[in-house]
């Protein structure tokens, strides 16, 4: 189970806490705001007020010890900065920075952010999604309960073929196309091996996510 400290808790914020939720993620939420925090204390693993314009509130977190830190206040700079530099001086494998425009991304890339984002709330899921399953590589929403998903073959069905996985009774899902050289090749003949580096594009229930990640 991947840790994951969401610091700022706008709807961005909200929104990759609940997706990382969903996804089985351990998810601290951080805000300045108490009520907010107060409001998200039943929703996540843990719930906590700081200051992230304070180095010492953030040392206090206890953030050394997560996978993943997402710095989602863009519209505070001075938090944004603060809180992607104690994170880094910490030693978080990988912190991801949401950004409000190219100039900002470049302030955030030079004092440490690992991944520089732009989002919208859909954003939110897809980097949830990615944090979660390293094999994800891209997570498109179709409906409420339907999604595609770009991935690599787990290392488990590598050498084998679509036919002999039966991945749809396993796990419920479509293997709809497969990627070679950058070109979307449909599933022909489900009995060719799959490849280690040729990702696959997959339909899928959302409530399934979990069960392939």
């Amino acid at each position: 189970m991947k840790s994951v400290a969401v610091l700022g808790l706008g709807r961005f914020g909200r929104s990759v806490a609940d997706a990382l939720m969903d996804g089985g993620a351990e998810v601290m939420a951080v805000d300045s705001d108490a009520e907010l925090v107060e409001e998200y204390s039943d929703k996540v693993t843990y719930a906590m007020v700081a200051d992230l314009r304070d180095a010492d509130d953030i040392k206090s977190l206890g953030i050394s010890n997560m996978d993943v830190v997402v710095v989602s206040m863009a519209e505070s700079l001075e938090a944004s900065i603060m809180s992607i530099m104690v994170a880094k001086e910490l030693g978080v494998p990988k912190v991801i920075a949401k950004a409000a425009d190219r100039q900002t991304a470049e302030i955030f890339r030079k004092v440490g952010a690992d991944d520089i984002i732009f989002p919208e709330e859909e954003t939110g899921k897809r980097t949830a999604y990615k944090i979660i399953s390293n094999s994800f590589l891209e997570f498109f929403d179709i409906s409420d309960t339907i999604c595609i998903i770009e991935m690599l073959p787990k290392d488990s069905w590598v050498g084998k073929n679509l036919k002999e996985l039966d991945l749809r009774r396993q796990y419920g899902i479509n293997v709809v196309a497969i990627k070679e050289k950058d070109e979307v090749k449909p599933v022909s003949d489900p009995e060719i091996p799959l490849k280690k580096d040729n990702p696959l594009l997959v339909l899928a229930y959302k409530k399934d996510v979990k069960k392939f990640q």
